[in-house]
């Protein structure tokens, strides 16, 4: 019988210097991100910078389809909730644009200005401002940090005002950390500040999911061993409180490459999200 336990904590969670050139991001995000901005922008299909909130970085950019929206798709960014904003990110639109979605991209406060449950009602707040500028059902997603706040959004005790709530068909989780606990090992805890009590209140895998809640929790293949747990850790507990769940793990992807999809229309993970 062989025993698995975690001797590193901090190598567990450390996602760049245990993927072979891993240093080349967020840097290689930069460029596709500003040109589809720009692109969009010059088209009249891109509203960048609407605030939603009073604080520095309660704003979102919202990108539209050459048609009237069939709905909105709104992606969460990650970085440990401690780093990064909405602009890296712009070119994960594509796909889903390209399909007739508009797609919000909310920046939100920073740990440790703010505690995890700060940003969870903040980006309860950008959705649903985004909401109130489109119409049609609402799909959720995020990339790390960022699936924890959209699964986040569909716990029974969600941000979000019942009307959004109703109009949520799907969500995917891409690479997310539901389960906070561990956080509380790390060194990285010095700026998340996560107590027991907090991990408790903000951890999807320790809440019930809204009735009917439609998820797909969505991994790299190649990422570290405790994001491919932590995302089988969701689908596996909310399977046994009724939502109906799914679990991906995509051959040949990384931590920061699994995103890579939604830029196109035709790849299964904009298709999974799209699907409801």
């Amino acid at each position: 019988m062989i025993h698995r336990q975690i001797a590193d904590w901090d190598d567990a969670y450390a996602n760049g210097p245990n993927i072979p050139g891993g240093d080349r991001w967020p840097a290689a995000w930069v460029e596709p991100a500003r040109a589809y901005r720009e692109e969009m922008a010059a088209a009249g299909r891109a509203r960048l910078g609407v605030a939603y909130g009073s604080g520095e970085r309660n704003a979102y950019d919202l990108f539209l389809p050459a048609i009237e929206p069939a709905g909105l798709v709104v992606f969460v960014h990650g970085g440990y909730w401690m780093r990064f904003d909405r602009s890296l990110w712009s070119h994960l639109a594509r796909g889903c644009v390209e399909s007739g979605f508009a797609v919000a991209m909310p920046s939100y406060s920073l740990c440790p200005s703010v505690r995890i449950a700060d940003i969870t009602a903040e980006v309860g707040q950008a959705i649903a401002h985004a909401a109130g500028e489109v119409a049609g059902p609402v799909f959720l997603t995020g990339h790390s940090a960022g699936g924890h706040l959209a699964t986040r959004m569909v716990c029974a005790n969600t941000p979000l005002p019942d009307a959004v709530r109703r109009r949520i068909r799907n969500v995917v989780s891409i690479s997310g950390v539901h389960d906070l606990r561990p956080l509380m090992r790390l060194a990285m805890n010095e700026t998340l500040r996560v107590d027991a009590a907090e991990a408790r209140a903000e951890s999807p895998a320790l809440l019930e999911p809204l009735p009917g809640t439609r998820l797909c929790c969505w991994v790299g293949a190649g990422e570290r061993a405790e994001f491919i747990r932590q995302n089988a850790l969701l689908a596996n507990v909310w399977t046994g409180l009724g939502a109906a769940t799914a679990c991906v793990e995509e051959p040949d992807r990384h931590h920061f490459n699994v995103v890579d999809g939604l830029a196109d229309p035709s790849h299964a993970l904009t298709r999974t999200l799209l699907t409801g």
